[in-house]
């Protein structure tokens, strides 16, 4: 009963001071929702288990060598899976799988969507099984297919007849046999089709790194126990299947490396940027609930003689901090409740805005677990808010019955100069990495990756005609189809390759020259297949030698490309053009350098270019390759208007044919900094509105001082203070205040700004010229928050002061 007195009594308070109600409510609103919203991201996308059986039991496996020229981390080969398979103690399944879109046609919708190459032995790990119909067995081959409940409801409109019905699949015709249900998403949400890959031992090429392999330990296993027994293993593996002249030695230098699924498929950048953000926004928390605190802290020296009096009249000091924490509680609830509404609306629009391939993202949404948290964090708000002002308020000085004047001692709070100072210092650390990211995506669009994007188009298309066979009719195909797109108004060139930078990444391989030594393994050089006037619409200059010619992509010949890079690899201080390479595994094949161009970004402009050898569309013999569906890329000031141009010509030409990754090259490079400006947006956003509150904070922590002191000031002006000096008088105090938790706030950047390394480019994390710089502007802004209040006291009328009780 007495706690409900307690809410009475407060809430009838609250309703007297309707601006101090209003400002409190809606200041914690703001930053509650901002941290219930994030928090719902994070726990969707970082924190909930994967939707499979023991899903903290399910790794990825991978690999790294220290000492060889492969990348830091690298993915497995076919007979990894086998042996480990065979042999491992520690696993309770296994599989490796491949991905990438391939052309579905059905009675009458053809399209390249999203599909995997699993083997068998995915469901099982995964303890996934079908809604409707059965797996695949090893009997079935890669004659079935499994397919996602989106695909079943978009494209058959659930009907379940579907299943049994036979459809042209990524180049075959293939069964439906079973419908996953729609929790089952493997590797990606967008995944619509399972397609069997089992692997065959005898077609194992042993050393063809770079599939994903993924695999549930059994119980009670540790992925450092799994690392260890994989290692081992991975030792016996040039014995059973030999291998080129190289791997025995890669394997000598190869240790297991064991993540778990979730973290391999979020991504380290992911991961960051989240972790980032829900920590800014709980860092505005922090200052709201320091501006709500003073805020409090205000009201209750506003409250010294009716505080006194309850005291002087037999009220505890329980009772004191009951009725103020009261007071806090109502408006902590107020905020949240207003918070949870705020989120529910805005969290829609943050995840539009999200960039995509974020695992789950689709799936954030307020739940009872976000309600929960939600909660939680109000209790916390009001115990930040209102227990220090609460405590203090209880121990009123009972002289104020005696003395009601409000005092002109001048003596500061040192309670309220730390919640100041503290956010500064909050402050100015939400700054100094809103400034790193703006740094970092500023030089990233100034980087010259080898390329330009400004009006280019890109798009493929996948003709099934019986008469492309082999590499010149695919050839001629294409090049027909060119001279096609040159008649368009607008066009100036037009040229294909097989992976179009920022979209897909190269292959890549072992490769040997005429002076090296067949047992060292050769060099590793990454491959593409190119076309028409490819080097000249991407604006990739030619260093030395000549492009291929017209003739290259119809007849067969042994010509190459190399880049810059690859050219110094393979023949440092020596001309490259003449010189020849073959793959160091397989049939001895020699290719012949016609030409060499600058490297190129492929997947990352954070990247170094690439050592690339480029390829015609027609190798050595007619059957040696075929280039079935590269990409187009098409120069012209039209560039972001052709698509409906040559959605017809491709009409004509093959109307069976998807067109698919319709791009211009400029909204590529757009996409692939998306991660990057999507959070220093965000934290740009955060950092403003904890820039203001901070300077909110000092205002009125000044304002209260000034009005405090008002007397003081008149007794210093009747005695010939001068209006300049008490304005000094006012904004040195803010000043101190503010340099104070600038000193603290830089300190705490520098080491909080390491968490931010994986997503800058080209720019250290604790770099002098932000921080001081940031340091300079938010020591500019206390200083123009004090002015406001000091000018205010430089106006004050000693008369009119002396008359104040």
């Amino acid at each position: 009963m007495q706690s409900t007195s307690d809410f009475r009594h407060a809430w009838r308070g609250l309703l007297r001071t309707p601006g101090f109600l209003v400002t409190s409510v809606v200041t914690l609103a703001l930053a509650i929702g901002a941290v219930v919203g994030m928090f719902t991201v994070v726990n969707t996308v970082l924190l909930r288990p994967l939707p499979f059986p023991d899903a903290d039991r399910l790794v990825v496996l991978a690999g790294t060598a220290p000492g060889s020229d492969l990348p830091e981390r690298f993915g497995l080969a076919a007979e990894f899976y086998v042996h480990y398979k065979e042999r491992s103690q520690l696993l309770d399944g296994v599989f490796i799988f491949g991905g990438g879109t391939s052309t579905l046609r059905t009675d009458d919708r053809v399209e390249r969507i999203p599909m995997a190459f699993p083997t068998n032995d995915v469901y099982a790990t995964l303890g996934a099984t079908p809604q409707v119909g059965r797996l695949p067995v090893p009997e079935d081959e890669d004659r079935v297919v499994v397919i996602s409940d989106s695909l079943w409801t978009t494209w058959f409109g659930r009907d379940p007849g579907v299943l049994g019905k036979r459809y042209f699949v990524s180049g075959l015709m293939r069964e439906v046999i079973g419908i996953m249900p729609p929790e089952f998403h493997f590797p990606n949400d967008d995944t619509l089709l399972w397609v069997p890959s089992e692997v065959r031992i005898a077609e194992i090429r042993p050393g063809n790194l770079g599939a994903p392999v993924v695999a549930r330990m059994k119980p009670g296993v540790t992925r450092e126990q799994l690392a260890d027994e994989l290692t081992r293993l991975s030792k016996e593996l040039p014995a059973r299947f030999g291998g080129p002249p190289n791997y025995a030695r890669i394997i000598e230098q190869h240790r297991a490396v064991v993540d778990p699924l979730l973290d391999r498929l979020v991504g380290p950048a992911t991961q960051t940027s989240l972790w980032v953000l829900l920590g800014a926004v709980s860092l505005v928390l922090l200052i709201a609930c320091a501006n709500v605190a003073n805020l409090f802290l205000v009201r209750a020296e506003g409250r010294r003689r009716d505080l006194a009096v309850r005291r002087a009249i037999g009220a505890s000091r329980a009772q004191l901090v009951r009725l103020q924490m009261s007071e806090s509680f109502l408006i902590s609830l107020l905020a949240g409740g207003l918070a949870v509404v705020l989120s529910a609306l805005t969290l829609p629009l943050f995840l539009r805005a999200a960039p995509e391939g974020i695992p789950r993202l689709g799936l954030a949404g307020l739940d009872i677990q976000t309600l929960a948290a939600a909660f939680v964090l109000v209790v916390l708000v009001a115990l930040a808010c209102g227990a220090v002002p609460a405590w203090r308020a209880s121990s009123p000085d009972l002289a104020r019955l005696k003395d009601g004047s409000r005092g002109s001692t001048g003596r500061r709070s040192l309670g309220r100069d730390l919640l100041v100072i503290g956010q500064t210092a909050l402050a100015l650390v939400l700054l100094i990495g809103s400034a790193l990211l703006v740094q970092s995506f500023q030089r990233l669009r100034n980087v010259d990756p080898g390329y330009d994007t400004a009006d280019i188009y890109t798009f493929q298309f996948a003709p099934e005609q019986a008469h492309l066979t082999d590499g010149p009719s695919w050839g001629r195909l294409h090049l027909d189809f060119m001279d096609r797109l040159r008649a368009l108004p607008g066009v100036t060139a037009v040229g294909v390759v097989n992976n179009i930078p920022l979209d897909e990444g190269t292959s890549t391989g072992r490769f040997l020259t005429d002076t090296m030594d067949p047992n060292s393994g050769g060099a590793l050089v990454d491959q593409n297949f190119t076309g028409g006037d490819y080097f000249r619409v991407m604006g990739i200059d030619l260093l030395r030698g000549r492009p291929f010619t017209n003739d290259e992509a119809v007849t067969p010949n042994s010509n190459i490309v190399v880049s810059r890079s690859a050219a110094e690899r393979l023949w440092p201080n020596q001309d490259p053009i003449g010189q020849r390479i073959r793959r160091a595994a397989g049939p001895v094949q020699w290719f012949t350098v016609v030409g060499v161009v600058q490297d190129v970004k492929q997947d990352d402009w954070r990247e170094a270019g690439e050592a690339v050898a480029y390829f015609p569309l027609t190798g050595p013999t007619a059957d040696a390759w075929a280039m079935g569906s590269p990409a187009y890329v098409v120069k012209s000031p039209r560039a972001a208007s052709l698509g409906r141009e040559v959605r017809d010509l491709v009409r004509q030409v093959a109307p069976e044919a998807p067109v698919y990754r319709e791009y211009t090259m400029e909204f590529l490079a757009q996409r692939s900094m998306v991660q990057l400006s999507f959070t220093m947006l965000t934290l740009g956003v955060v950092s403003a509105l904890a820039m203001i509150l901070g300077a909110v904070g000092l205002y009125g922590v000044l304002s209260y001082v000034v009005a405090e002191r008002t007397r003081e000031i008149g007794v210093r002006m009747a005695l010939g203070a001068t209006a300049s000096a008490v304005r000094r008088m006012v904004v040195s105090q803010g000043a101190r205040v503010v340099l104070i938790g600038t000193v603290v706030g830089v300190a705490v950047a520098l080491a909080s700004t390491r968490f931010l390394e994986t997503l800058l480019y080209n720019v250290n994390a604790v770099d002098p010229v932000v921080f001081v710089v940031m340091s300079i502007m938010m020591v500019g802004i206390g200083m123009l928050a004090s002015y406001v209040p000091a000018r205010r006291a430089s106006r004050v009328d000693p008369i009119e002061s002396l008359r104040l009780d």
